[in-house]
């Protein structure tokens, strides 16, 4: 059983699913309209008001989730969360408040996990499709074939800045929505060419706010499915009601009416700038494929593992010492007894990675990795995870003081120790055998060798002294001791 819990721009949203012969079954879902995207101030800043109502809801999602024995929860924030100014100052409370670390992914990582829903909603293998996900804050276009990404990208245009910026007070007539729609589609203009028709078969749109503007259409007439024309008649019947809190049709909630008409000013912009002819609405996106992606992590299918080796294929890096590299320092990181597993893996994928820089310069190569790790494209990761990567593999030689403020956390002083000593076993040619070297960190750094190892490697203990002084350096001791084979 997985939980999916979705901090958008205008709500937040809670799914619960159990996986069932080849399906993800929703058997619980929350929604708070917590607008906050509409809690921004002029300076960016998320406001208290806007807290308070993050936290409530999120308390009241906790108690739906304490109902249930979950195989994984996953919580993510969307475009909001990755611009407010002040959000990292929120996020240990909001955290706090639901019981479970949450995650801002980029815009491409919210891409991929939206299409990871629908096509598994949808199956069809080896259909080519667009997918349309209009938000709050941004809006996704993700071309792919069955269960393979294409391509994503994401758009900094959403639907309660767009029904803000140009639907005044509530104010809504021609020029107003003429300018929205003009506003949204030159945040289209230059990335759409890649996902014009010829490139996909069919196109989908998987927001609610696409989903609510297609049962418009229904349930009012106005045409057969969600096209240009039938989009234009429901901009002419919100121009004719010309008051927001006015507009009173068949499959629109009131509440719902003052975001979904800046929902629609970009979704005519996509139609437009795209020539899409028909979209289909479906009832899945980004907490069905949170879900997925939950269960392929469980049955060890993680998009992490792969997204490392097409990170390394890219760059054309050797993939034999990052292995190499990372088989060490899991045998020295478990050695140290950590307190959990829980950076085990992400010292793996570091490990991997550790000289993807070498593509830059072999001068400061560290650096390099680390900024790339950190700032790269790499599905399947969110931003924590990708800059607690770059964090260790910047600690992975030379000075510790510019990492000596993470080392209080002893989990990550045990991998950066770990990774250190992997990286200089690799280079003077040695396979570390756990039965021939034993690593222990308490208040200290112990370190006992085979002697046969310092006997047979020269440059060993030139290394090892100057671990010795890093170490020392930053107030630690680092002990070595030689024993018969």
């Amino acid at each position: 059983m997985y939980a999916a819990v979705d901090l958008g721009s205008n709500s937040f949203r809670l799914s619960i699913g159990q996986h069932d012969g080849g399906k993800i079954r929703v058997l619980n879902s929350m929604r708070e309209p917590i607008r906050l995207a509409a809690g921004l101030d002029a300076a960016g800043n998320l406001t208290d008001e806007a807290l308070q109502r993050a936290l409530i809801c999120l308390k009241n999602f906790r108690v739906a989730l304490a109902a249930y024995q979950f195989d994984g929860v996953r919580v993510v924030a969307t475009a909001i969360l990755r611009q407010a100014r002040n959000a990292a100052d929120f996020l240990p409370q909001l955290e706090q408040a639901i019981g479970y670390p949450i995650e801002i992914i980029s815009g491409e990582e919210e891409g991929r996990l939206i299409y990871m829903g629908v096509a598994n909603a949808l199956g069809q293998p080896n259909e080519s499709r667009l997918v349309v996900d209009i938000g709050g804050g941004s809006t996704e276009l993700i071309l792919g074939r069955g269960l393979d990404i294409e391509r994503v990208e994401s758009f900094s245009v959403g639907s309660v800045k767009q029904s803000l910026s140009f639907f005044v007070g509530g104010r809504v007539d021609a020029r107003s929505f003429e300018a929205a729609v003009l506003s949204a589609r030159s945040h289209f203009e230059d990335g759409a060419p890649p996902y014009h028709p010829e490139y996909w078969k069919r196109a989908y749109g998987s927001s609610g706010t696409i989903r609510a503007i297609g049962e418009i259409i229904e349930r009012n007439k106005l045409g057969e499915g969600i096209t240009l024309a039938a989009l234009n008649a429901v901009r002419k019947r919100f121009i004719e009601f010309g008051q927001v809190s006015k507009i009173d049709m068949p499959g629109l909630r009131p509440d719902r009416a003052s975001t979904v008409i800046g929902g629609l000013a970009i979704l005519i912009a996509v139609v437009q700038e795209l020539g899409i002819e028909k979209l289909e609405p479906i009832d899945a996106g980004l907490r069905m494929g949170v879900m997925w992606d939950l269960h392929l992590r469980s049955t060890r299918r993680d998009r992490r593992d792969e997204s490392v080796g097409e990170f390394l294929a890219r760059f054309h890096i050797e993939s034999e010492r990052g292995v190499r590299v990372s088989a060490a320092a899991t045998i020295l990181f478990l050695q140290m007894k950590p307190a959990s597993d829980a950076l085990l893996r992400h010292l793996c994928w570091g490990a991997q990675l550790h000289e993807v820089g070498l593509v830059v310069s072999q001068t400061g190569y560290h650096k390099h990795s680390a900024y790339m790790i950190e700032n790269a494209d790499l599905p399947g990761f969110t931003t924590r995870e990708q800059k607690l990567m770059g964090r260790l593999v910047l600690a992975q030689k030379g000075n510790l003081r510019k990492v000596s403020e993470h080392l209080t956390d002893s989990d990550f002083a045990k991998a950066v120790v770990a990774l250190r000593l992997a990286i200089m076993f690799m280079h003077c040619r040695i396979e570390v055998d756990e039965r021939a070297v034993r690593l222990r960190m308490k208040n200290r750094i112990d370190l006992e060798l085979k002697r046969d190892y310092v006997a047979n490697h020269p440059t060993l203990s030139y290394w090892i002294e100057k671990e010795q002084e890093f170490w020392d350096e930053i107030g630690v001791d680092f002990g070595v001791r030689t024993v018969a084979q």
